[in-house]
C-alpha cells in the first residue's frame, strides 16, 4: 500500500485527547501515563487508552518502542503537520481543486488570511530567483 493509499483521516476524539497528551508531553509515554493524563477530563478505562495508542500506531501517526514490559509512545509528527496532511488529502479529494481553495480562503479570519499572505509572498521570494 503506498503513502497515498494510507491518506490520513480525521482524528476521532478520543484520538484526539491521546495525540494531545503525546504532542504536550517532552517524552515518550506509557499507556498508563495517557491514562492517567487523560483521566482527568474524561472518564475512560485504562483498556481504552491501550486500544486508542493501538490504533494510533497502526496508523502510523505514534511510534512506539518497548520499555520493558511496556510500551512508550510519541507523536510520529507535530500536529501541524497532520494538519497538513489532513488538508492536503482534502483538496485531493475535492472535486475541483479550485473552488475547494476559494471556498476556504472565504473563510478563514483577516488574521488568517494576512498569515497566507505572507506564506504566498515568502514562496514567490523562494521562486522567483530560480531559473525554470
Amino acid at each position: 500500500m503506498t503513502s497515498e493509499e494510507k491518506a490520513p483521516r480525521p482524528l476521532g476524539d478520543l484520538e484526539r485527547l491521546v495525540m494531545e497528551q503525546l504532542w504536550a508531553a517532552s517524552e515518550a509515554l506509557t499507556v498508563r501515563q495517557v491514562h492517567e493524563r487523560v483521566a482527568t477530563t474524561r472518564d475512560l478505562a485504562y483498556t481504552t487508552v491501550m486500544t486508542v495508542l493501538d490504533r494510533l500506531a497502526k496508523k502510523e501517526l505514534t511510534e512506539r518502542e518497548r520499555d520493558g514490559k511496556a510500551w512508550r509512545y510519541r507523536a510520529a509528527a507535530p500536529r501541524e503537520e497532520l494538519a497538513v496532511d489532513l488538508m492536503r488529502d482534502a483538496l485531493d479529494r475535492a472535486g475541483d481543486r479550485r473552488e475547494a481553495l476559494v471556498r476556504f480562503v472565504g473563510q478563514v479570519s483577516d488574521e488568517e488570511a494576512a498569515l497566507l499572505r505572507e506564506a504566498l509572498a515568502k514562496l514567490d521570494g523562494d521562486t522567483s530567483g530560480r531559473a525554470g
